[in-house]
């Protein structure tokens, strides 16, 4: 099989599409025949050894690419209770594995997979699991209640559009941030208030601070700044955290696969509360061009390899 890799870590020009056996799964495994995998700027950390510089990870010989996949279970391994010809979704939540889903076929934990959306197209849905599993496991570590205040920096990206829509399920008052030209679309994913990337407006919609806040645009301790004395700060990278200032609560947020969440993702999904956005698609052999789009900056959805 065809499989995308980074040897040299000199960025997306130097990355591989190698030959490789199709990988077996072990027992409590699942292989996919993937169909669509999302580009993510993780990718592209790891394609300019940044995840390495940053002491993410160790460095090795090879590193596998891709997160998020869409695709069919063509194999199985004992004691898994999904069948082949599924079409499911899942995610790869470690960096250091020498294959991801940047590949002709991916092997996965079958607790890291689920039935895809029913409907929805498999490109689309390759789009769902990293960012919306990211954006779930951040408010759920914020602890927020009804009627209290989420800032979503990034809203406009694909962690903090879903943590919008999210927080509006949850009955929150979803104060967006993001570039001027995006207040549109944060509005229809659905947040209350529009503030821009400086934030000095969210003062005016919550004197006392934000209650929680999801720092998908990782903009560190300008963001807290937001946030109120003890409230919560859901900070959406790997590697050093803010100061944990006037007794706020800072999460780190490192995305863990989990199929119970995936489902709910996917219901909702099925029920029209959270959208996909699928900004262009490129064939495997294509995917640097698509690793430089993407890290040029500016894509509104994803960028999507496939098979």
């Amino acid at each position: 099989m065809r499989a995308l890799v980074a040897r040299r870590l000199e960025g997306p020009d130097a990355l591989e599409v190698i030959e490789t056996p199709v990988p077996e799964p072990a027992a409590g495994q699942v292989r996919i025949k993937v169909a669509a995998a999302a580009v993510n700027p993780v990718d592209v950390a790891v394609s300019t050894g940044k995840v390495v510089q940053y002491g993410v990870t160790a460095p090795r010989e090879q590193f596998g690419l891709g997160w998020d996949v869409a695709g069919t279970i063509d194999a199985i391994g004992e004691g898994v209770d999904l069948t082949p010809g599924t079409p499911v979704i899942g995610l790869a939540d470690l960096l250091g594995l020498p294959l991801k889903t940047h590949a002709e076929y991916v092997v996965l934990n079958a607790d890291a997979v689920a039935p895809a959306p029913k409907g929805l197209d498999l490109t689309a849905a390759s789009t769902i699991a990293l960012n919306a599993l990211t954006a779930l496991q951040a408010l759920k570590a914020l602890q927020l209640t009804p009627g209290q205040t989420l800032l979503v920096t990034g809203a406009a990206g694909g962690v903090g559009g879903y943590a919008v829509e999210l927080g509006k399920r949850l009955d929150l008052t979803v104060i967006a941030s993001a570039g001027e030209e995006d207040e549109d679309l944060v509005r229809r994913l659905g947040a209350d208030h529009f503030v821009p990337k400086d934030l000095t407006a969210v003062h005016t919609i919550a004197p006392a601070g934000v209650d929680g806040l999801v720092d998908a645009a990782v903009r560190g301790i300008a963001a807290q700044e937001a946030v109120r004395n003890r409230g919560w700060h859901a900070h959406v990278q790997a590697g050093p955290t803010p100061p944990h200032l006037r007794g706020i609560t800072v999460e780190q947020i490192f995305v863990q696969a989990n199929r119970s969440e995936l489902q709910e993702l996917v219901q909702l999904v099925e029920a029209g509360v959270l959208s996909t956005r699928v900004a262009d698609t490129y064939p495997l052999h294509e995917a640097p061009a698509a690793y430089n789009r993407l890290a040029k900056g500016g894509v509104r959805g994803r960028l999507v390899l496939v098979n």
